[in-house]
């Protein structure tokens, strides 16, 4: 039986899986050691736990365990990678390069690094939301400490050329700063083979518990600094102080163990260009993050064409209704989102939509789908069937000429 709302916001959050939840249990009750009181028992069960699931988070990302710091999340995964970065290597420079479609953990810290004296360049994005890789080389200064560019954005799961980037850090000698949040666990990431300095993720995206998330800093060629943006205890290797999160430490690891054995994505990418398929049929729609078909929208009734985006995730606009108002006309049966979950309650345009030149009418009539884990075929033709009811019936109070 069909359970509502039916779920397609998945790059907001995700549920934790069961199998996450049964190993975090006991950490709340029977092991409830201080990770760092290793003078008895109950610390050095709880200190192993911490071990096995810093193993898991490395094992998911190519790392080794030491290389694993854990965080409340990647917001301050990001804050710590860029601001500490930035007084590691003041010394050399206070030059940073990112992008205008970055997520805005990165963007409001590269804000805070401007308002105490850092460059920040910020990179255009062309229609489909990538960046132009010679202009990332010419944008590099011999002041340049570091690029910070997201594995994937999270608004239209378009993905950076990871590897190209990472070749031209290299190349100038330059960290890259890798924000991995809605990448990790949904494909395959290696920080060894795709070049990355830092990687910043969190556990909520992969089926864990909100509040954990982890920083991973390169220990050789090159070895990577940090200052410690918490101070109290020298916790993390003296990168993050602070009383362990156990159970949630314990449950992203799981999290991760997890998806290293689900990271076949085949099925979620059927899924996800049904609902394409069936979306595009309606008049006046067309795919973010794709290239506009030549009259202007894709051929009704065609999923959209493969492009470099990820396998779950499809950013649609629907021309002459805003999204709000299909969200308000499907009622409580379908969640999706109008933008990123930290900005989706604003009601400007889309600042990631808005910089691949999307119009504001298309940005605010845009709505953006998540599929997971748990997402089933029934859904899937569910939600194209009240989204169809809904933009008809908008239209038809607001009769769109174009259209």
């Amino acid at each position: 039986m069909l359970k509502l709302p039916v779920y397609l916001d998945y790059n907001a959050t995700t549920p934790c899986d069961p199998r996450v939840v049964e190993a975090m249990l006991p950490f709340f009750t029977e092991h409830f050691g201080n990770a760092a009181s290793r003078s008895h028992a109950p610390g050095l069960y709880a200190h192993a736990a911490v071990d096995l699931a810093r193993e898991q988070v490395a094992g998911l990302i190519g790392a080794e365990p030491q290389e694993v710091h854990f965080t409340s999340g990647a917001t301050e995964a990001n804050n710590l990678a860029l601001k500490g970065v930035a007084e590691a290597y003041a010394s050399k420079g206070r030059h940073i390069i990112t992008c205008v479609t970055e997520h805005k953990a990165v963007l409001d810290a590269c804000q805070h690094l401007a308002h105490t004296g850092h460059d920040i360049t910020y990179l255009p994005v062309n229609q489909e939301g990538a960046i132009d890789l010679a202009a990332l080389e010419a944008a590099i200064r011999p002041d340049t400490i570091l690029i910070s560019l997201m594995y994937a954005n999270n608004e239209t799961g378009v993905v950076h050329p990871v590897d190209a980037i990472s070749k031209i850090a290299r190349k100038h000698g330059v960290l890259f700063m890798c924000d991995a949040s809605q990448a990790v666990g949904k494909i395959p990431v290696n920080v060894n083979t795709d070049g990355i300095d830092i990687l910043t993720c969190s556990a909520h995206k992969l089926y864990g518990p909100k509040g954990m998330g982890a920083i991973y800093l390169r220990r050789k060629s090159p070895r990577v600094r940090v200052i410690a943006q918490i101070d109290g205890g020298g916790h993390e290797r003296g990168v993050r102080s602070g009383t362990l999160n156990v159970p949630g430490i314990v449950g992203f690891g799981k999290a991760c163990e997890l998806a290293a054995h689900q990271l076949n994505t085949e099925n979620i990418v059927q899924l996800r260009d049904q609902l394409e398929s069936g979306l595009l049929d309606i008049p006046g729609t067309n795919v973010n993050g794709l290239p506009f078909a030549a009259a202007g929208t894709p051929t009704p009734g065609q999923p959209a064409s493969p492009g470099k985006r990820l396998p779950h995730v499809t950013n649609i606009s629907f021309a002459g209704v805003t999204g709000e108002a299909i969200m308000m006309a499907t009622g409580k049966s379908i969640a999706v989102s109008s933008g990123s979950a930290c900005t989706s309650a604003s009601r400007e345009p889309s600042y990631v939509l808005k910089a691949m030149g999307v119009p504001d009418e298309l940005s605010h009539g845009s709505l953006r789908f998540s599929l997971g884990r748990f997402t089933t075929e029934e859904e899937i033709q569910f939600a194209v069937s009240a989204i169809r009811t809904a933009v008809a019936q908008l239209r038809s109070l607001q009769p769109f000429s174009s259209i």
